[in-house]
């Protein structure tokens, strides 16, 4: 039985960020992704596993070599989810910043 993993949960992870950012701008196989990192190919394997059910990763075989795509409108989708977030704090930002120069004038 596969189960639909959470696009969050699978982002939570530093060692799954890390191989989003490195298939960013190219596609990798499995063991040129691994070489990034200081953990056992398997372990690599799993977050590969993790990142592809909840479809922020395609896979492709060309011939005997697996390649590990970013799957870009997953990342689009979750960026759209994110925005009105990022408003709302950079609007936040935007206050205390407004609030700190004119306390800083007042001095």
């Amino acid at each position: 039985m596969n189960l639909r993993r959470d696009v969050f949960q699978a982002i939570a992870d530093p060692t799954r960020r890390a191989i989003l950012l490195l298939l960013a701008t190219q596609a990798m196989t499995a063991g040129a992704i691994a070489a990034n990192f200081d953990t056992a190919r398997p372990t690599v394997s799993k977050h590969l596993q993790v990142l592809t059910e909840c479809e922020l990763l395609s896979a492709h075989q060309n011939g005997r070599e697996i390649y590990y795509h970013l799957n870009a409108k997953k990342m689009r989708d979750l960026e759209e989810f994110l925005e009105p977030f990022r408003r709302l704090w950079d609007e936040r930002f935007n206050k205390l910043e407004a609030v700190m120069k004119e306390f800083g004038s007042k001095k």
